[in-house]
């Protein structure tokens, strides 16, 4: 599976805590994207899609939520709940979250602009991209 959870390098004394996030260093990509999610609500449920090319690094500032990852083989449900652990999602990994605690807010670090073909909004054609490039076909019909 293309994911994995890292552990944040963190400075502090009697003033408090700090964690730099440096693209190239620290997080895998350059950075040419970042934006922040909150006031979600315990029952909501968020993502329900993957992204092409896009790879991300999501951090909790307050709060937890789950994931559910799924490279199309496992599925996989990690919890993030400290500023100091970033969850990394690479391409082709179909994500759900969801259980958001009150106050929870995410901030997340992306590889790419936004950009609305990126995404695969439904899970069938994730599937169906996934055998294409299983197949060697690099253009998917997705």
């Amino acid at each position: 599976m293309n994911y994995k959870l890292i552990d944040m390098k963190v400075y502090g004394d009697e003033r408090g805590k700090l964690v730099s996030l440096e693209g190239g260093m620290n997080c895998p990509f350059d950075i040419k994207r970042v934006y922040y999610i909150y006031d979600t609500l315990p029952e909501q449920e968020r993502g329900k899609h993957a992204h092409r090319e896009l790879e991300q690094i999501i951090v909790a500032m307050d709060g937890a939520c789950q994931f559910v990852l799924d490279d199309g083989r496992e599925r996989k449900e990690i919890w993030l709940n400290s500023p100091d652990k970033g969850l990394y999602i690479g391409k082709n990994m179909w994500r759900e979250m969801r259980h958001f605690s009150y106050g929870c807010k995410l901030m997340v670090l992306a590889s790419t602009h936004y950009d609305e073909k990126e995404y695969i909004r439904d899970y069938d054609e994730f599937l169906k991209g996934l055998d294409n490039v299983k197949m060697g076909n690099s253009k998917s019909t997705c």
